[in-house]
């Protein structure tokens, strides 16, 4: 094979990668010495190991002989990434794992008028070129088993509920079929048994860690948060080791708000909804609570209802600030001080 030739120094290699559910579109950049930058037409893979195998071999194709630096570039998109994180850094190779804002951000600088995945894939490499990033940290076995179990959890406590739905429907149904109605309660028992066994597990696995107990014990003080909320959170963000200010962390969670106008036309304002789906869901239950049991949260809620006359927006602001009060006590690990609120 023909080896690419560098006439001035390279000092730094991006791959940079646009990630879905089934592909990867990837990109190969180069920064030399005199800041020049070269980046190659992005190139589609599998989301699976085979496609794996062939972004290494396109990696290799396009580093040649070079020595500089070599950096796998990738947003934190739900958990689409994760198999090809856990994937590079088994291979010791150098992973950074950004927060979608900061990758939308950067876009927003550049003369980009289209959006596709090819273009992102360049767009991240040229992000990975000219940006100093944190390596990624690979969630400790701990961390791990807490995703999995509140995963699992959440997604029983769904089935559970839908359940529940369908018996109170049949009970008030005419004549409805005793047996079919003795199978959903059979059923809704053994959602109920298996919740109470992650719950358990989750306790015992948060217990054997004295400090993250401790925290956890500070953050379950908040009315209307429970420990399921607090475990759930923690996991879903790596005990919060991506995120570096409370802006993130409401973006990480598809909580920003995003503004509509154009010129004197204004649309109505919204949440993103592009975070961490899991978060988002985690926080939300809570923050009904909190708007009965909370008095300053009550107070919020109250006067957003009136401000703008929409429950949800209402709530939306509760659990924003919810999150980042969960954050704050986390991050600083200090006691819950009843009816503060960051701003």
């Amino acid at each position: 094979m023909k080896q690419r030739k560098y006439p001035v120094e390279i000092i730094k290699q991006v791959v940079g990668i646009d990630i879905s559910k089934d592909t990867l579109v990837a990109g190969y950049g180069t920064l030399s010495i005199n800041q020049e930058q070269k980046i190659t037409p992005a190139k589609t893979f599998d989301n699976n190991l085979s496609g794996f195998r062939e972004l290494i071999s396109f990696t290799k194709k396009n580093k040649g002989t070079l020595t500089a630096p070599l950096y796998f570039v990738m947003e934190a998109t739900g958990v689409y990434y994760e198999n090809l994180a856990y994937f590079l850094t088994e291979k010791h190779l150098k992973v950074i794992v950004v927060l979608p804002n900061k990758t939308k951000n950067f876009s927003k600088t550049l003369d980009i008028k289209s959006k596709t995945d090819k273009l992102d894939a360049q767009m991240i490499t040229q992000f990975g070129l000219e940006r100093q990033m944190q390596p990624w940290q690979v969630p400790s076995p701990l961390m791990k088993a807490l995703k999995a179990l509140t995963r699992e959890y959440n997604s029983i406590k769904r089935m559970a509920a839908q359940v529940k739905n369908q018996i109170h429907a049949k009970e008030y149904s005419y004549e409805p079929l005793k047996e079919s109605l003795k199978r959903s309660k059979a059923t809704l028992s053994v959602f109920q048994k298996q919740l109470k066994e992650i719950e358990k597990q989750l306790k015992e696995l948060v217990q054997n860690d004295s400090d993250l107990n401790d925290r956890i014990n500070k953050i379950d003080k908040i009315e209307g948060v429970g420990f399921m909320t607090v475990v759930s959170i923690v996991a879903e963000t790596n005990g919060f080791a991506l995120i570096e200010n409370t802006k993130q962390l409401t973006s990480y969670a598809g909580l920003d708000v995003v503004h509509n106008e154009s010129g004197l036309k204004k649309h109505k304002t919204t949440i993103s909804k592009k975070g961490n789906r899991f978060l988002r869901q985690a926080v939300y239950m809570p923050a009904l609570s909190a708007c009965k049991h909370n008095q300053r949260l009550k107070h919020t809620y109250i006067r957003l209802v009136i401000k703008k006359n929409i429950k949800k927006i209402a709530i939306v602001a509760v659990a924003r600030k919810l999150l980042v009060l969960i954050y704050t006590i986390f991050k600083k690990n200090v006691d819950y001080v009843p009816n503060y609120i960051p701003a």
